[in-house]
């Protein structure tokens, strides 16, 4: 070859062949004046990548920097195999080199995105992937990673608004695969997950037996979450245990994900002692956070249903350390032992400033949602489906849309609780416009049934509840605050601030004791219509419990109510994690369950004390 230009298209044409490794030994007849030329360069650093050489490659991308520093994309290049190579220093150093130089560059805003999650910088990561969408809207990849982000952070509105119409993208890669499946499950769109699960594109052998393994795992679980057990049995079919059995020692992962599936199907079938079994060994496979989190709650659920308290304990021990890693990198400042997570607002509306608000016009009691509110682990599913499966109502599942409403206020500069003072009729028509379009993306055939908005922690929403909907009907939830307080804990939380509220039960006592403060304090200014539902007086007396509650609602035939388990079950996805239990009925045995822990619960018995005598239960 006689100049630069030539050898550099001879490559080119071995890279458009898919042929890198005929692209590195092209570039090694290269003359000792050709080997700074761009092209030689840049297609040698993408082949040595390809090829897997990546300290090699990042040797031609530094090169090229240095004799292009104005070129973004020779710092793009060399960030990204930086990267892969573990240099996460010289990555991050070449990627805001190259974002100073191209500041609109989505794909640069992408792999930022991408250093970030491997930094475990998630706030980071979300904000850098988000402004990749922003400035590539069907760039799918940023999409995905962002909406990854963004579960991660707890940011569900985002994510769900990410991920619309996913299920119609592109095969994705296996890995990306089951990323974006566990996120569509999570979103209630079981048949998208299935779907991106049956088109995910596999690596070459060896990799591709475990990663048909790994699918076949979360294929299970995908059905078990969905109450879809004889599907789930027979996906289980696909993951034998002596295949997880035979993986390599390097296949952890796929090895801790088996051994979960069959542990979720165990304890569905009442064999609690096989479940611990095999929770145990995904415990000791789990090679990440996440994944000992989820192992270890199942190790506890499965000894606590076999009575070994002692040893259960341990396990949610276990389980809170791991989610405390998580958290620690999405919300450090919640460590402290003196932060709240719950998002108590400091500020209160007292009975003067309430005095002030100027009337507003809206919807009477039947056109107002029934919003259906308490402690988290108090009964609110339960109930929630109780009134789904009569035709008069329709559930939306839990939505976080009062929260976003406040959010949106607080976005514009405006002050809550107290700005709600100056909202004008169109401003609180706008909200609930707003609310009411969330409200219908979710549930498209409400029609003109009452909604039911089941959220536990609207209970610290009332005032604007109580502003854009001052006729609607309140449902307390209610139960021993030991129970619930216990249910929180043994439950895997995906919030990373609700983690760190259930990380200890001295930590939630608090939190219960706060929220339940400002609900009073609230509840005593507004005055709203409310309806205390005892969980135990649920258990104890249904028939009774729903005569009160259809005269609340007045609705005079509950008998649809009673049927509740079996619309569950007819409902697949229900996303709290009491997703199994309402499918069973009404029964007494998570009534005073606490009693089993009591000696853990001693030291926080002071602090709950009030509010036992308050709400009625015995000291």
């Amino acid at each position: 070859m006689s100049t630069a230009t030539d050898l550099a298209r001879a490559m080119a044409a071995a890279w458009n062949a898919g042929e890198p490794e005929r692209v590195i030994a092209l570039a090694g007849q290269a003359t000792p004046s050709w080997r700074d030329d761009e092209a030689v360069l840049s297609l040698l650093g993408l082949a040595q990548q390809a090829c897997g050489h990546v300290q090699q490659a990042a040797t031609s991308f530094r090169r090229l920097a240095q004799l292009q520093p104005e070129v973004s994309a020779h710092w793009n290049n060399l960030a990204v195999v930086c990267r892969e190579a573990g240099d996460l220093a010289e990555a991050e150093q070449a990627l805001l080199t190259a974002l100073a130089l191209a500041p609109d560059d989505a794909e640069v805003h992408y792999n930022l995105g991408l250093l970030r999650i491997q930094q475990r910088q998630w706030l980071a990561a979300r904000q850098s992937l988000l402004d990749a969408v922003q400035l590539s809207p069907h760039f799918i990849e940023a999409r995905l990673q962002a909406a990854h982000a963004c579960h991660v952070c707890g940011d569900n509105t985002r994510q769900e608004a990410l991920l619309d119409g996913a299920g119609d993208w592109p095969p994705q890669t296996a890995e990306h695969a089951l990323l974006l499946s566990a996120m569509l499950s999570v979103q209630g769109e079981l048949d998208a997950a299935l779907r991106t699960l049956a088109r995910a594109q596999l690596p070459a052998e060896p990799a591709a037996t475990i990663m048909r393994l790994r699918i076949a795992a979360q294929r299970v679980l995908l059905h078990e979450r969905n109450n879809r057990l004889d599907a789930a049995r027979e996906a289980l079919e696909q993951l034998p245990i002596e295949a997880l059995e035979a993986l390599p020692a390097q296949a952890e992962q796929a090895r801790a994900e088996g051994w979960h599936a069959h542990a979720a199907m165990a304890m569905r079938a009442g064999e609690a002692a096989t479940a611990a079994t095999l929770q145990a060994s995904a415990l000791a496979s789990a090679s990440d956070d996440e994944s000992r989190a989820g192992a270890a709650f199942g190790l506890a659920s499965a000894l606590d249903r076999q009575g070994h308290y002692a040893e259960a304990w341990q396990a949610l021990q276990q389980a809170h350390s791991a989610q405390r890693e998580i958290a620690r990198h999405v919300v450090p400042e919640l460590l402290a032992a003196d932060s709240r997570p719950l998002q108590v607002s400091a500020q209160r509306v007292g009975r003067d400033e309430h005095g002030r608000w100027s009337p507003l016009a809206a919807p009477d009691t039947r056109h107002s949602p029934v919003f259906v509110v308490g402690f988290p682990r108090s009964g609110t599913t339960l109930l929630e489906q109780m009134l789904d499966a009569h035709p008069d109502f329709r559930s939306m599942d839990e939505r976080a849309h009062v929260h976003d409403l406040i959010e949106a206020m607080q976005l514009v500069g405006q002050r809550y609780p107290a700005d709600l003072a100056e909202l004008s009729q169109q401003d609180a028509d706008q909200l609930r416009g707003v609310y009411w379009r969330q409200a219908r993306r979710v549930a498209p055939d409400l029609g003109e049934r009452r909604l039911v908005d089941k959220n536990p922690l609207n209970m610290l929403c009332l005032p604007m509840i109580m502003r854009l909907f001052p006729h609607a009907r309140i449902i307390l939830c209610l139960r021993h605050p030991c129970d619930v307080l216990l249910s929180c804990y043994m439950q895997s939380f995906r919030s990373p601030a609700f983690m760190m509220l259930c990380s200890s039960l001295p930590r939630l006592a608090q939190g219960y004791a706060h929220a339940f403060a400002q609900w009073f304090a609230d509840a005593e200014v507004f005055a709203p219509a409310v309806l205390e539902w005892r969980y135990e007086s649920v258990v104890s007396g249904l028939d009774e419990q729903l005569a009160r509650l259809g005269d609340f609602l007045e609705t005079t035939d509950t008998a649809a109510m009673t049927r509740f388990a079996e619309h569950a079950r007819g409902k697949r996805f229900i996303s709290t994690p009491s997703y199994a239990q309402v499918t069973e009925g009404v029964h007494r045995r998570a009534v005073g369950r606490w009693q089993n822990y009591r000696r853990q619960f001693e030291p926080v018995l002071p602090v709950l004390q009030p509010w036992l005598e308050r709400l009625g239960y015995r000291p």
